[in-house]
């Protein structure tokens, strides 16, 4: 220390002699101030540690301790939305920070949600049980779940967030839902439209104005991108009209007082009309020629401007040139408005581009489905020259298939050329194994019970295998099937069924179904088809059966004869009925010939189908004939607005090539004649239509004279099929709201006509006083008193049978009639004449199976028709 002192001297005399000035002494260091943090401490922490706490904040030991520095210390607390409260404390440099902090959610719970179901409504929730409760987090909640109220037009929704304390700092938070009623759009106003109505302007609109009458329509809630929409839809009315220069200058939606309903104005600027001015093609492409194709425009110079044409117009354009190879064809109109003398002058110039070959095609995704499944759908190859109308037809085969997903489309890819060309089919497979079980009830088969098991994709090689087994109170039947499209992967179809079917036929008495005679089917089929051209095909086919017609004895049979042989009693069921009795097999040879053009082979809206088809019965087997059919429907979808419009019409004969004896003996059998009613000929009964036995009872009146019943109600009624018809059936489609689609809802208003004729006419009974029964040799049985040896009656009432027709005095004996033979038939309804029908019916594709209601009114028929105005079958298709 000493050795030290004398350098620090001669420091300090140096620093002084070098001095210019000389220099004040030092002060002495300043004492500690009480705004120097000494420590800081965290009060309240319970969950958190207060490390985690001070690493919030930016307060630190030896800082000095300001206001300033306080505040942003509280806000960086409150920032981080752990606490529910929070205080900062200097005690002469000692911090305390004091903190509650927020609960743990124990749970979130839904009260009041009616319309919303609770799977809706938690995804829109971020809060979850565990997590930290913040208020900011709750609001963004309340603001999700009301906008999900919004989206499904319920604008007076309120949620109320409440919070359950529960021990150990946990909450449970319940979100109180007053949902409120659906906001509607009460009304649409328009304002500056004069060429066109309120009316018509409101009818071009998705979104429709509450009434009563749009009860069924989901158009009537206020939705913001519908409103957006709207707009489009009012200038594309405006541009197909003429009025190019049409704009909607505002539109406004505005919440009622009430909070319920919508209010809609919009301002529109109508502008004038054009008419088309010159219009021609400009085309850069060899094949077409610009003057031809301008002769060929839809469009001509004077007429109302129309922009749904000139977008038609391209499109058709280009389609053409797709026709053509040229795959990356570009069309575009050119406009020059003369706003002058209101002319628009349109110009579609074809730009040149080069031929397109398919270079090659891909199917990718199918993981069971082979590939030549998809490319034998595939009406293009590598190497052929583009063709979109082959593109078209492809996508339109690969749909039908039904093994992919709905709405499938080819993808075009450039290729490795400008003039090359890749298709793409990018499938997603769809399950096409179908297991169904089912129960229902009909108004034809009673209560029907249905199970089945198919694959329409059998080991991915596009064929169909299936056991089906159908069970009701009056039939039963069993069919195992096979088809296969491609047989040997070439393009011959063929398939093989093998049935059994037990079939009640019936009559109705009234309302009241009566079980005539039983038919017993086992047998198989075989068929074989080729295509002809791209829509046309050829099937032949091949059927063997045995049918066993049998009545049940107890009602129908009795001994007729007297000698104690039971036989169908032709009083009892009808002569035409027991002559149909036996068994019978069949050899069936068919040919058939088929158009089919439909675009979906589920719900067609487009195209038709053709069918003419011929069967001969006779090679071989206990049945001879020739039957002849034909079919034809057509689809129509009109335009944009979702009207399906179709027609159909058939008919059919068949021509006997066998002699059966015996008067009144038709030579078709009754099994193998054309039948015709419900289901397919609307606003009648089942076989209500066409040649029929009307089987009415006679009665004694009070002085012993025969009375005909007459009425209908106790009359029974045989239908007996007949050997021509002809159907045909207009049917218009109504489009529904989308929230009735989703139900698969498909209303319609119909019209059918047809008819039924052609049949011998059988042999009637009349017999006002009855049939006299007899004994085995043929002799009338009488009735005579039970007389002793002096010729007294026994018992009085009592009566014996005898063949004498004079009792021992000479009077003559009550004859012995048969019970029930006191009967009229009557032939009715074999007639050309045709019956018509109107109605109106739904469909539905409900979770119980198909269901289709009708309501109908006959406009015409023939006496002996059965007609009914109301008919339905739930649970099974027919």
């Amino acid at each position: 220390m000493l050795a030290g002192v004398p350098g620090a001297a001669f420091a300090q005399q140096q620093d002084a002699a070098t001095a210019p000035v000389a220099q004040p002494a030092a002060e002495p260091a300043p004492a500690a101030s009480s705004n120097v943090i000494r420590t800081i401490n965290v009060v309240g922490s319970e969950r958190l540690e207060p490390t985690t706490i001070l690493s919030y904040i930016r307060l630190r030991v030896g800082q000095e301790y300001t206001a300033v520095a306080a505040d942003e210390a509280l806000k960086d607390l409150g920032a981080t939305e752990l606490f529910a409260n929070y205080t900062i404390d200097n005690r002469n440099g000692n911090v305390v920070i004091t903190v509650v902090e927020n609960p743990v959610i124990n749970r979130i719970v839904l009260e009041g949600n009616k319309r919303l179901k609770p799977d809706k409504i938690l995804p829109e929730i971020k809060l979850a049980p565990r997590q930290i409760f913040t208020r900011s987090k709750v609001r963004a909640d309340v603001s999700r779940i009301l906008e999900l109220y919004k989206r499904q037009g319920r604008f007076a929704a309120q949620i109320e967030p409440k919070l359950v304390q529960l021990p150990q700092n946990r909450v449970d938070i319940v979100f109180e839902i007053t949902e409120g009623p659906k906001s509607k759009v009460r009304q649409i106003n328009i304002l500056g439209n004069e060429k066109f109505s309120d009316g018509d302007l409101r009818s071009e609109m998705v979104t429709k104005q509450a009434r009563f009458t749009s009860f069924f329509s989901s158009n009537t809630s206020y939705d913001p991108d519908r409103l957006a929409f709207d707009q489009q839809k009012l200038r594309q009315f405006y541009l197909t009209e003429g009025y190019a220069d049409f704009r909607v200058v505002s539109a406004v939606a505005e919440l009622t007082p009430d909070q319920e309903d919508f209010i809609i104005t919009y301002v529109v600027e109508e502008g004038e009309r054009y008419n088309f001015g010159e219009v021609k093609v400009d085309s850069q492409l060899r094949d077409f020629d610009s003057d031809s194709m301008s002769g060929n425009l839809p469009m001509k110079s004077g007429d109302f401007y129309n922009a749904k044409t000139v977008e038609d117009t391209v499109e058709q354009l280009t389609e053409l040139a797709g026709r053509f190879g040229y795959a990356f064809a570009d069309v575009q109109p050119r406009f020059n408005r003369n706003p002058d003398d209101l002319k628009m002058n349109v110009t579609f110039v074809l730009r040149e581009a080069p031929r397109v070959y398919v270079e090659r095609v891909d199917v990718n995704g199918n993981t069971l489905t082979q590939d030549k499944v998809v490319r034998r759908e595939f009406r293009l190859a590598e190497g052929d020259a583009f063709n979109s109308l082959a593109i078209l037809r492809t996508n339109a085969r690969i749909n039908s298939l039904g093994y992919f997903q709905e709405n499938f489309e080819i993808k075009q890819v450039e290729g490795s050329a400008p003039d090359r060309i890749v298709l793409e089919a990018n499938v997603e497979e769809n399950p096409t194994g179908e297991l169904q079980f089912s129960a229902g009830f009909s108004s034809i088969e009673q209560f029907i019970l249905a199970g089945s098991i198919r694959q329409r994709n059998f080991r991915g090689r596009g064929q169909t295998i299936g056991l089906s087994l159908n069970w009701s109170q009056f039939s039963r039947s069993a069919q195992v099937s096979f088809s296969d499209p491609f047989i040997f992967d070439r393009n011959i179809s063929g398939g093989i069924d093998i049935f059994r079917r037990d079939s009640n036929s019936f009559n109705f008495t009234n309302n009241d179904r009566n079980t005539t005679f039983k038919q017993s089917t086992t047998g198989f089929s075989l068929r074989a088809g080729v295509p002809l051209t791209e829509f046309m095909s050829l099937i032949g086919s091949y059927t063997l059966s045995n049918d066993d017609v049998t009545l049940d004895e107890n009602l129908f049979f009795s001994d007729i004869n007297g000698d104690g042989i039971r036989e169908c009693d032709p009083l009892l069921a009808g002569r035409f009925l027991c002559d149909t009795l036996g068994s019978r097999l069949s050899s069936i040879v068919g040919v058939s010939l088929n158009y089919n053009s439909l675009n979906s082979r589920l719900r067609p809206t487009r195209g038709r189908t053709l069918s003419l088809s011929s069967e001969v019965a006779g090679l071989g087997g206990d049945v001879r004939y020739v039957r002849f059919r034909g079919r034809g429907q057509q689809f129509w979808n009109l335009g944009n607005s979702g009207f399906i419009f179709s027609v159909l019409a058939e008919g059919g004969t068949i021509i006997a090539l066998q002699n059966r004896p015996g008067e009144g003996v038709d030579d078709i059998f009754l099994t193998d004649r054309f039948f015709l009613g419900e289901p397919q000929f609307r606003g009648f009964a089942i076989r209500g239509v066409g040649p029929r036995v009307l089987t009415q009872q006679y009665v004694r009146d009070a002085d012993g004279n025969p009375v005909l019943i007459t009425d209908p109600d106790q009359t029974r009624d045989d239908a007996i099929g007949g050997r021509n018809y002809y159907l045909g059936r207009a049917e218009l489609e109504i489009p529904l709201g989308s929230g009735a689609r989703e139900l698969g809802l498909r209303p319609s208003i119909w019209a059918d006509i047809g008819g039924l004729w052609g049949v011998t006419q059988p042999v009637l009974q009349d017999n006002p006083n009855g049939v006299q029964q007899r004994d085995a040799q043929g002799n009338p049985i009488f009735l005579t008193p039970r007389l002793d040896s002096n010729g007294v009656p026994v018992v009085p009432g009592v009566l014996d049978f005898t063949t004498n027709p004079l009792a021992p005095d000479g009077t003559a004996n009550i004859p012995s009639i048969r019970p029930g033979s006191a009967i009229k038939e009557t032939f009715l309804g074999d007639s050309v004449s045709p019956r018509i029908t109107v109605g109106f019916g739904v469909n539905w594709n409900s979770p119980f199976g198909p269901f289709r209601i009708d309501i109908s009114r006959t406009i015409r028929k023939v006496e002996g028709d059965d007609d009914r105005s109301f008919s339905f079958n739930v649970g099974t298709q027919f």
